[in-house]
């Protein structure tokens, strides 16, 4: 998954081929097979043919600025509309833009990404009529969090990638756990993985991926409230957190992943 690191997404390879899943990596599709009755039933690899009732595309999203940019309004790197945190197109005071045409501040690496999701546009919408009607509001930026589910597996992130820190010249650590969804005594407990990235001297936690059954997707909320009020991992391990056995182990996973890195930083001093 290109949403995680790749031993992350190793992870998620694994668990759908154990549903009965077959992967398929690196294959270019070069054509779609249809029946008598234009419904498809089959893809058409370089090397193989797949028999299949239902093709899903899922090819990523750019922003549609074309409009934008005829009318000669600042487009960002990533082809998104440039606003200020008003909203308001830079250098157009009663022109506003929002939702996935637009580039977003990134709290934890300080840069503009295109990341189009439904929660920034209803944040975006909000700001925006506040705004045109007269109030004042402003959108502080994102630290792109994002959940989805393979059947029962879910899977998490928020923050930066490995990726996307080397991208950005931060110097980080990074450390991966094992834990469960609950208390390991307790019945229908399940394995959830946990990896967490970290600045080098400072500590400030950098990003969040969870793998896992239940429980595992929204545990991710955590991390997100600590990128954006700028926590250390250190500062984490405090985190007064619910416990009872059948929603946590007494150290929550992505506690026991910030006392991993706050050693590991520690350790590096």
């Amino acid at each position: 998954m290109a949403t995680l690191d790749p031993d992350m997404g190793l992870l998620v390879r694994r668990a759908m081929e154990g549903m009965g899943i077959t992967m398929v990596n690196g294959a270019e599709v070069t054509k779609l097979l249809t029946g008598d009755d234009g419904a498809v039933r089959a893809v058409v690899t370089e090397d193989a043919e797949y028999p299949a009732d239902v093709v899903i595309l899922g090819i990523g999203v750019r922003p549609e600025t074309a409009l934008a940019r005829a009318a000669g309004l600042p487009l960002g790197e990533h082809g998104g509309l440039l606003t200020d945190r008003s909203m308001r197109v830079r250098g157009y005071e009663n022109i506003w833009a929002g939702g996935d045409c637009v580039e977003v501040l990134d709290l934890v690496s300080g840069q503009l990404r295109h990341i189009p999701l439904g929660t920034h546009a209803n944040k975006h919408g909000q700001i925006i009529g506040a705004n045109a009607g007269g109030g004042y509001a402003t959108f502080p930026g994102v630290v792109g969090t994002a959940v989805s589910k393979v059947c029962d597996l879910e899977i998490a992130r928020t923050g930066l990638r490995e990726k996307d820190a080397h991208r950005v010249g931060l110097r980080f650590e990074s450390v991966t756990i094992e834990s469960t969804s609950r208390a390991g005594y307790y019945p229908n407990a399940s394995p959830m993985t946990v990896k967490m990235l970290a600045e080098l001297r400072t500590g400030r936690l950098l990003g969040v991926q969870i793998v896992g059954r239940e429980g595992a997707g929204k545990r991710v909320d955590i991390a997100a409230v600590a990128l954006t009020a700028g926590m250390t991992v250190e500062q984490m391990t405090a985190l007064d957190l619910g416990y009872a056995p059948p929603f946590s182990p007494v150290w929550d996973p992505v506690l026991v992943a910030a006392r991993k890195a706050a050693t590991k930083i520690r350790a590096s001093l």
